[in-house]
């Protein structure tokens, strides 16, 4: 299999966010079948969903020779290494890890949607996005062009 380009998104809103986020892109680095890996700058967010913390949100791309469920095993696993745990939904987490683009591949099964289904409507997923991948598509339009539909002036600490 010839590599693939992919983007991911972080996020953290639990113990020292900035150093997990860290942690966790340096885990990645460490993956033979992971190259060229890009990281956002970090952005504070608010969060979605029930009362919680601001979130450190950023992307970061790569490719990689991994099929779309194993990025998303290595994903789940190093959530897991920093205590990632699914109790509320949308709910207060030390890491959360999504795999938002898998190149131009659309999955759509019960444990992996690619691309991510609320990507378009999430200003803390195009900002930091854009920053690294402005002229990537999705569903034929720029996430440059995505994050200037949003009004994002609400969405950052």
């Amino acid at each position: 299999m010839t590599d693939i380009s992919c983007a991911i998104s972080l996020g953290s809103n639990l113990g020292p966010s900035q150093q997990i986020l860290e942690q966790s892109i340096e885990q990645l680095r460490a993956i033979p079948q992971i190259k060229n890996l890009q990281v956002s700058s970090w952005f504070q967010t608010k969060p979605v969903g029930p009362p919680q913390p601001d979130y450190l949100n950023g992307c970061a791309t790569f490719t990689t020779s991994l099929n779309p469920w194993q990025v998303l095993e290595v994903l789940q696993s190093i959530e897991q290494q920093f205590g990632r745990e699914r109790q509320v939904h949308w709910g207060a987490r030390t890491l959360d890890l999504d795999l938002l683009l898998y190149g131009r591949w659309q999955i759509d099964t019960v444990n992996l949607q690619v691309p991510h289904p609320y990507m378009a409507e999430r200003s803390f997923v195009l900002v930091p996005l854009a920053e690294i991948a402005g002229d990537w598509l999705w569903q034929e339009v720029s996430i440059e062009e995505l994050r200037s539909r949003l009004d994002c002036a609400d969405d950052f600490s």
